[in-house]
């Protein structure tokens, strides 16, 4: 059974996921108004994850017999000054993303909750690779002054990214 100062934290944390996700959705939605769809793909295949991060909370607290209280969802910023503040703005998040796992993996260990740590560790290391990848995008943008020929390049690199669904595992 999960106690209910970790049941709170996990429905704020599937609150943040959602809002993450909804967040990316906006900047792909900003990345096609300025018809770079490559850009718009990898934010949307960003905004499944997120989501995906969201569910596997709530199904979590569900297998450990808890209750879902799910919240309104902050609306998200619509625009941005060019085509690298999205990822500023998205590797800035990730950071506030991680410091909410960090204080969950704290709660987890103060409550005595082995299971919720252990469940939690996989978020740890999924934030690793989240801000990694909003930086190496970030870092490509800033090379080429996030402008011209480059920014075509970068655009179809990122048209490759595809959402994979994790494999199934137990909550």
């Amino acid at each position: 059974m999960i106690s209910k100062k970790m049941q709170t934290a996990i429905n704020e944390q599937i609150n943040a996921e959602l809002y993450s996700s909804y967040l990316y959705l906006s900047m792909s939605a900003y990345y096609q108004s300025l018809n770079l769809p490559g850009f718009a793909n990898w934010m949307r295949v960003q905004a499944q994850e997120e989501l995906m991060h969201a569910m596997k909370f709530y199904d979590y607290v569900n297998t450990r017999g808890g209750h879902i209280n799910l919240q309104p969802i902050d609306g998200p910023k619509t625009e941005w000054s060019s085509p690298t503040a999205p990822f500023a703005d998205g590797l800035e998040h990730e950071g506030k993303v991680t410091a909410l796992i960090n204080n969950l993996v704290d709660l987890a260990i103060k409550e005595r909750d082995h299971a919720t740590a252990t469940f939690l560790d996989w978020f740890v290391n999924e934030q690793v690779e989240e801000e990694a990848n909003a930086d190496a995008v970030l870092r490509q943008l800033k090379l080429i002054g996030g402008e011209g020929n480059g920014l075509f390049m970068i655009d179809r690199e990122l048209a490759t990214r595809v959402f994979v669904p994790p494999t199934a595992t137990p909550a």
